[in-house]
């Protein structure tokens, strides 16, 4: 009988009881030193594994799907992906990334995605925030996540229906205690010189998962780095005179030509985000993810692996964003046919990679403030959460430098 020496960990839509934890036993298997490899568009995106007892045993605890594979099999599975007619590749992940998630050390009235799936997943993570991000910690860590920030300075634009909540006031006013304890006469100015740490981050090497306003509030912060944009109830004087013109786009990551908007009380950035703009009924509401070529393009192949090409729309602050004010060198992966929108891009800053993702919560078609968190547990097999978890692993793959 042939002895079995592999461990296939699924991730096909049939197959794989629970997809999200087949992600954290990868980044197990990782922490502990054993090899992986992760099969680009084989069965969604399966992981190989030594075949190790207590691999198997932690698979059944957490109940993931695996399948035993004897040294035939295995070998038969890599040549069918080497093939050159099959648009498949097998990487190798190499270490458990370090990661690192910003995120303030008070609870705020909604959750975040990456947070909660992270700990369902059981990926090992540290929670950091300004002062970590400007005392240069993150150097630290290999990933970052950013969830439902404002770069801005601006409160998260909640003023016109929340400025009277307590949850508002007392988040102002940590806010401000915190800007000013770090030496920074405004909010905006301590937010702006955070985006700046994590844009060296970024250009440094590191990589960059941002969610719902992360995304578009960091890229705006960075443009109007040294322009005030905030309004007296953000900062306490007047916004700077025609400060539309001042932008510098070439400063953002991933989006050019856009403009601000200029109401205090509209709980928006700009017209990057498309929640204003979209007319999709919420039954036709899904986007598509795009192929690549997994020998050819593996980085875009690793953060598209699913067990579908159709993930479910969500909204959120920013829940999309308008294709003509992407830049043409930043990589369209995810968009909604009906009406063009981008889901989910990805581009390069210097040594490092940055992933946007609109929308708030996979599961959540409209997450509202003080709406109970989502439970995992009911959505095992979310595509919509797989997208993250595929930016948490990716950094593991990255490949060494090539000597010169």
């Amino acid at each position: 009988m042939a002895k079995a020496s592999f461990i296939l960990l699924p991730m096909d839509e049939n197959t794989q009881k629970n997809h999200l934890k087949a992600y954290g036993i990868t980044f197990w298997c990782l922490e502990k030193n054993y090899k992986a490899s992760w099969l680009l568009n084989y069965r969604g995106g399966a992981f190989l594994l030594p075949d190790v007892l207590e691999i198997r045993k932690e698979c059944q605890i957490r109940g993931v799907s695996f399948e035993i594979l004897s040294d035939a099999e295995q070998t038969n599975i890599l040549n069918e992906i080497a093939s050159p007619s099959q648009n498949m590749e097998a990487v190798i992940l190499e270490k458990a990334p370090r990661i690192a998630v910003y995120t303030p050390k008070g609870k705020q009235p909604w959750d975040d995605a990456v947070t909660l799936v992270l700990t369902y997943a059981e990926i090992p993570f540290t929670a950091v925030y300004d002062e970590e991000v400007l005392t240069n910690q993150l150097l630290l860590y290999d990933w970052l996540h950013l969830h439902h920030e404002d770069f801005t300075g601006q409160y998260g634009k909640f003023f016109g229906t929340y400025k009277n909540a307590p949850w508002y006031i007392e988040q102002k006013n940590e806010a401000e205690v915190l800007a000013a304890k770090l030496g920074y006469p405004k909010v905006s100015q301590e937010k702006g010189a955070v985006a700046k740490k994590i844009r060296d981050f970024v250009i440094g090497g590191g990589f960059m998962f941002a969610m719902c306003s992360a995304t578009d509030s960091f890229d705006i912060a960075l443009a109007a780095d040294g322009v005030d944009i905030c309004e007296p109830m953000f900062d306490g004087d007047q916004s700077e005179a025609n400060y539309q013109s001042k932008i510098n786009y070439a400063n953002s990551f991933a989006f050019k030509d856009f403009t601000l908007e200029r109401k205090p009380e509209r709980y928006e950035f700009s017209d990057i985000d498309m929640t204003d703009k979209r007319r999709i009924p919420m039954d036709k509401d899904y986007f598509s993810l795009m192929d690549f070529s997994a020998k050819w393009d593996p980085i875009p192949s690793m953060l598209c692996q699913n067990h579908t090409q159709l993930v479910k729309g969500f909204m959120g602050q920013t829940t999309s964003f308008d294709a003509a004010l992407i830049k043409s060198n930043v990589l369209v992966m995810g968009s909604c046919e009906l009406n063009g929108e981008a889901r989910y891009i990805h581009g390069q800053k210097g040594k490092g990679m940055f992933t946007f993702y609109g929308g708030h919560d996979p599961e959540d078609y409209q997450h509202q403030v003080g709406d109970a968190p989502t439970v995992l547990d009911l959505h095992p097999n979310s595509p919509g959460y797989r997208l993250i978890l595929n930016n948490v692993l990716f950094p593991a793959a990255r490949k060494k430098k090539q000597k010169t």
